[in-house]
């Protein structure tokens, strides 16, 4: 699909209009969801000075659990704290671009750079940012399932 940007002032600044072909009418809705999917942001604690900060979903790489709290790992190296349970979170997540791939890692499967199998039956997972990850024999199936 082509995308082309076009300013127009006459329209609200928070308003975004998209032109499409009449046959790919059917895709209004995805499209939709994709642009309020980029909105999307979660509020985090930023350890070093405690306080609360807003982040986009889609700049999130991974999320591991610790204990009764979270850490965000962030595409450019950056860590955050989320003062919830991994299973909480996980449900406020998209589905097609989270997944939980052990019992305390969640990855975002859009930096996916690679992946392959190891020893007893896992996988190791390698981000865009180069931080790796295994997939447990647990979520095997599932992640399978996702990238056949």
């Amino acid at each position: 699909m082509k995308v082309i940007f076009e300013a127009d002032s006459t329209i609200n600044r928070n308003t975004t209009k998209v032109t499409t072909h009449p046959e790919e009418k059917g895709s209004w809705r995805s499209i939709e969801e994709a642009l309020r999917e980029c909105d999307r942001q979660i509020v985090v604690i930023n350890a070093k000075n405690d306080r609360n900060v807003q982040i986009p979903l889609n700049s999130i790489a991974a999320i591991q659990s610790e204990d009764r709290m979270c850490c965000v790992h962030v595409l450019n190296g950056e860590m955050y704290l989320l003062s919830r349970r991994l299973k909480l979170v996980e449900e406020e997540l998209d589905e097609s671009d989270f997944m939980r791939i052990n019992n305390q890692t969640i990855i975002n499967t859009k930096f996916i750079k690679e992946f392959f199998s190891t020893e007893h039956a896992r996988i190791k997972v390698v981000l865009t940012n180069n931080s790796s990850y295994f997939v447990s024999r647990h979520y095997i199936k599932q992640f399978r399932g996702k990238f056949k």
